[in-house]
């Protein structure tokens, strides 16, 4: 039975990720911040680890419960937007931001990837196309834009150091999603994100490492 990590999977894209792999027969390891949400997980068939990925105590527990453990997938989803105006951030917002979707993954990937290796699986993140600086056309949302671009880089570093070791390292774009970050305004139902976006990964390949894709497999530049 394949094994599949997800990070975040409170609620949102995470929590319907763990839904998903869990339908289609895969152990499920999801974490989430709270003992609530924690039973709601275990409530779905997921092994629940508590996780708090701000706190660098609470990454190394989860080290410690991953240990002789082997994934097929990690994919780090925990994320958060920030403000949502647009003028200078406060020490707190930008504390906030950089440490929930850049630290956090300082931190995670490399624990996670050598686990992901063993397997010769994949090692993924949940970036925005509001990171990529290639494709960039807008500036609102400039301090999530900025930890979605240096969320990149780190996962481009993971994909030099640990591809050769047999994780396949890539970053995704979910589409703009109907959850409390996106809105009922958006475009996609999170059903199909994720449906996407699991399909996309499981055709990628080794030859794909360190490369930046749309849910649907569309690529996007850096």
């Amino acid at each position: 039975m394949p094994t599949a990590l997800i990070v975040g999977a409170s609620r949102g894209i995470g929590r319907e990720m763990a839904r998903q792999y869990l339908a289609d027969g895969w152990r499920t390891i999801a974490t989430a911040r709270t003992e609530a949400q924690c039973a709601a997980l275990s409530a779905m068939g997921a092994e629940a680890l508590d996780l708090d990925v701000a706190s660098v105590d609470s990454i190394a527990a989860l080290g410690w419960h991953l240990d002789g453990e082997q994934l097929d997938v990690a994919f780090l989803v925990a994320g958060l937007y920030g403000p949502r105006n647009d003028g200078f951030p406060t020490d707190a917002e930008f504390d906030a931001v950089m440490h929930t979707n850049v630290l956090a993954a300082m931190r995670l990937l490399p624990l996670l990837a050598p686990i992901v290796a063993a397997s010769r699986g994949k090692l993924a993140v949940l970036s925005s196309r509001m990171g990529s600086i290639g494709s960039r056309t807008a500036a609102n949302g400039s301090l999530y834009r900025a930890s979605k671009a240096a969320l990149n880089s780190v996962l481009k570093d993971a994909s030099i150091e640990f591809g050769p070791q047999g994780a396949t390292c890539l970053a995704f774009h979910p589409g703009w999603v109907q959850t409390d970050m996106g809105g009922l305004g958006a475009d996609l139902p999170v059903e199909q994100s994720v449906a996407g976006l699991r399909a996309t990964l499981a055709r990628l390949s080794a030859l794909d490492n360190g490369k930046f894709y749309n849910y649907d497999g569309t690529p996007i530049a850096w």
